[in-house]
């Protein structure tokens, strides 16, 4: 990850509006959108391809969900920050995110202040250096 160049972002999301809304939101704020997919298989060839710094992912999708491509990017890829989309926040689906490694969870239809929020703090999050081990 490179501080000075914008995040490249790859947008997951079976909806072509949700991609195209969430794109313009962040294209309009300073990030830089390499790619976007339809299904987890798709998240999964651009993570690899492209290696970006953050993926934005809806939970369900066809053919491959968005939890079920969580985990084999976080396994493949632990640096990558990914940040789930969807519009059914329960509580199990939140917790089965966190759990597989995701920054947070963006709610649909999307607030273009809580998606940056949610975005930034995870990019900063990511960013900041390990503390120090402290001495015995």
């Amino acid at each position: 990850m490179n501080s000075s160049l914008p995040p490249r972002v790859v947008v997951v999301d079976d909806s072509d509006l949700m991609r195209t809304l969430l794109r313009g939101i962040l294209r309009d704020n300073e990030y830089q959108v390499v790619g976007e997919a339809k299904n987890g298989i798709g998240a999964l060839e651009l993570a690899e391809r492209l290696r970006p710094d953050i993926i934005c992912m809806d939970v369900i999708m066809p053919e491959m969900g968005g939890l079920e491509a969580l985990q084999t990017i976080k396994a493949m890829h632990p640096e990558i920050i990914v940040v789930m989309l969807t519009d059914s926040p329960t509580v199990e689906n939140v917790r089965e995110s966190i759990q597989g490694g995701a920054s947070g969870p963006i709610i649909k239809p999307f607030n273009p202040g809580k998606v940056l929020d949610t975005i930034g703090r995870a990019w900063q999050s990511a960013r900041r250096p390990a503390a120090p081990p402290q001495a015995l």
